[in-house]
């Protein structure tokens, strides 16, 4: 006996209300973060795979220039913002982002969690960190400076590539470390610098991409930077010029916002973070040094070397109720 038309077509429609049911029911958690992080040969594609199997899920990565930026794009947007989650801010930021009102308590135990930097927030987590650091071509350049004292005011200094701290992570970094070698003489330093600056990037992917075209020979970035080319490339030729004077930590960090629709999973995926499964994957694809100790040595092309001796940094609250005017001052001596 043949299916009457009437019963055919109900059934069509319940499966397709069905299926589109099934679809809806299947929820994305929205991640932004910075661009290199989603790029191909970052994290991102690695974590995204691993992370939609763990919660069956979407997950989206936004990806956005720098971490500056990121603080930006959630100011402008307040509780309106489709973000679940920011990834890539740093402990310059914090403090301010905390100001916002915008995020909620990520609720983890973060004693009962092998730590390799010390941490107490009730917002953020870490996840990754690294010192910034000034990484050189040694074809061109066969001693490099020293000291950041050296880089920044001595005139035969090599010319450097650095970024933007209003819109940079790093950018910002570099204000405040030589905010830390030179205090209040720092716009003597920065005047003096001046000259060296070839450009000032919004970001730290379009510095270094200028830097390997060979528009300087030196850029600022981190001092892990190198363990990339001798991994990737089994290449020394870019190397980091470790200073006596110290460098700049920054710890990169993850929070969940109090808007999410989806906080549960938002908050899980600040857990899934800290794990092993990807703290694994950080050394060789974010080129940081994992902030959870897993257990396992770093990769052979990370040096004991390029760990700075001497760790300077501010704490957040420090760099809050100061950012602004050292960025200022920065502006006024670069502009001359």
């Amino acid at each position: 006996m043949k299916t009457p038309k009437l019963l055919t077509a109900l059934i069509y429609w319940i499966f397709l209300i069905t299926a589109g049911s099934a679809y809806a029911e299947t929820p994305t958690l929205t991640v932004f973060t910075y661009s290199s992080f989603t790029s191909e040969w970052g994290p991102g594609p690695l974590i995204k795979k691993a992370y939609e199997t763990r919660c069956q899920c979407n997950l989206k990565f936004v990806g956005l220039e720098d971490g500056a930026a990121l603080l930006s794009r959630l100011k402008l947007e307040g509780n309106r913002t489709s973000a679940d989650v920011v990834l890539g801010l740093d402990t310059s930021l914090i403090a301010e982002a905390q100001a916002t009102e915008l995020l909620a308590p990520h609720g983890l135990n973060t004693d009962a969690i092998d730590l390799a930097v010390k941490w107490s927030d009730p917002y953020f987590l870490p996840y990754d960190f690294g010192y910034f650091g000034f990484v050189y071509d040694s074809e061109k350049i066969q001693t490099p400076p020293k000291t950041l004292k050296d880089l920044m005011l001595n005139p035969d200094s090599p010319l450097v590539i650095i970024q933007d701290p209003r819109t940079s992570t790093p950018g910002l970094g570099l204000i405040l470390w030589a905010r830390k070698v030179f205090g209040d003489e720092d716009i003597d330093a920065w005047e003096k610098f001046a000259a060296k600056i070839v450009t000032v990037t919004k970001g730290w992917s379009e510095a270094y991409g200028l830097f390997l075209k060979g528009e300087a020979p030196m850029v600022l970035s981190y001092t892990t930077s190198p363990a990339y080319h001798r991994h990737i490339e089994n290449s020394e030729r870019y190397r980091v010029a470790m200073f006596d004077d110290g460098h700049y930590q920054q710890v990169e960090v993850v929070a969940r916002l109090a808007s999410s629709k989806n906080p549960t999973l938002a908050q899980d995926f600040l857990s899934f973070m800290l794990s092993d499964d990807v703290q694994k994957i950080l050394p060789t694809t974010n080129w940081m040094l994992p902030a959870v100790k897993t257990g396992q040595p770093l990769p052979e092309a990370f040096k004991e070397s390029e760990i700075p001796k001497v760790v300077l940094d501010f704490t957040p609250e420090e760099v809050s109720a100061n950012r602004k005017n050292w960025i200022k001052r920065w502006l006024g001596a670069v502009a001359k």
